[in-house]
């Protein structure tokens, strides 16, 4: 509550913007996200425990039977494992446009890019496309407090962690190359084509967590920028900047470890993004709750876009929930102060 308060204390300090319409919907974490995404739950070495089809697991190397120390407290038990929704991330044409606020326009005091489209000279047919990213905290699960004992759920409060107006990075590809200067191993066609293996294997099941600087059918996760140097759908270049934005938190330190051997006891940094440990569902402008409405980094969005999930004008901007694998030590505790 403390952080909603000063959200919209903070509000105050802007003016208004109205040169651009904001669209959007205050996302209702009962109607608007996809509870079926949070399975298959396993127990132990993976074993499910519950399952529902059309969503793929991922095999993780945690314990299953595990010890933690946290505190001096110490916990015996079986591992848990299940998907937890955590972040939501926006994709916006225009600066200070928040759709997860119901199409809240901040701005005036401060300046940023704005979105734009050129044609690209060296693909025929594409283009090239800019947007802000806006970086939420919703851990839903542990909000609403259903489903599992809250030390096995992320226990950040609502709020908004990350704008990227104010991260001079992040329209900047010369600057950005020190998040990411294993960009110049990469730009080459042999490293690019093998990006369509990726995008096959995350279509079909899960992406390759070995090519790390492919966004699977989105094209490459480099560089770590708003830009989109190949536009061919909305629906793609979302699922690009979603993917890049992960891994940009990743590399700054800022999203961390949460599966696996190393994950179940908490957090661990990580700075090489595991692709294969994440899912999106998109909340706006389409609500997707129904069927697979959840799906790997790096999926083909194809589908989507014949699908009309991003009409014009209301719908060029995106919100998508980010669901994130856990791996959780769960059982007795002993001692501890």
């Amino acid at each position: 509550m403390k952080q909603l308060i000063a959200l919209f204390l903070s509000l105050l300090l802007f003016k208004g913007n109205a040169l651009a319409a904001c669209y959007g919907r205050i996302t209702n974490p009962v109607t608007d996200v996809c509870w079926e995404c949070v399975f298959p739950i396993t127990v132990g070495q993976n074993t499910s425990l519950i399952s529902s089809s059309g969503f793929t697991d991922v095999t993780t190397d945690a314990d299953s039977m595990c010890s933690c120390v946290t505190n001096g407290s110490v916990t015996l038990g079986m591992n848990l494992g299940f998907w937890e929704p955590i972040r939501t991330i926006e994709i916006v044409r225009e600066p200070f446009c928040f759709p997860s606020l119901g199409g809240l326009t901040m701005g005036g005091r401060f300046t940023a890019p704005a979105h734009g489209r050129t044609p690209n000279p060296k693909k025929r047919g594409h283009r090239t496309s800019f947007y802000q990213v806006h970086w939420y905290h919703t851990p839903w699960l542990y909000l609403l407090e259903v489903l599992f004992d809250t030390k096995c759920l992320e226990a950040s409060p609502w709020d908004v962690a990350y704008m990227t107006e104010l991260d001079p990075l992040w329209d900047d590809s010369m600057s950005s190359f020190l998040l990411n200067p294993d960009v110049t191993l990469f730009s080459n066609p042999i490293a690019v084509g093998a990006c369509s293996l990726d995008c096959v294997s995350a279509t079909i099941d899960l992406p390759i967590n070995s090519l790390y600087w492919c966004a699977g059918c989105a094209g490459s996760l480099f560089p770590l920028t708003g830009w989109v140097n190949a536009h061919i759908t909305d629906e793609q270049a979302f699922s690009l900047l979603t993917q890049r934005f992960t891994l940009k938190l990743h590399r700054e330190g800022l999203l961390w470890r949460q599966w696996g051997k190393d994950g179940q006891c908490g957090p661990q940094l990580e700075l090489l993004m595991s692709k294969d440990v994440y899912r999106t569902q998109m909340v706006w402008p389409s609500r997707q709750t129904q069927g697979t409405c959840c799906r790997p980094f790096g999926a083909a969005t194809a589908m989507d876009a014949l699908g009309g999930t991003t009409p014009p004008v209301r719908g060029e901007d995106a919100a998508l929930l980010i669901w994130r694998r856990r791996d959780c030590c769960q059982g007795m505790s002993l001692g501890g102060s």
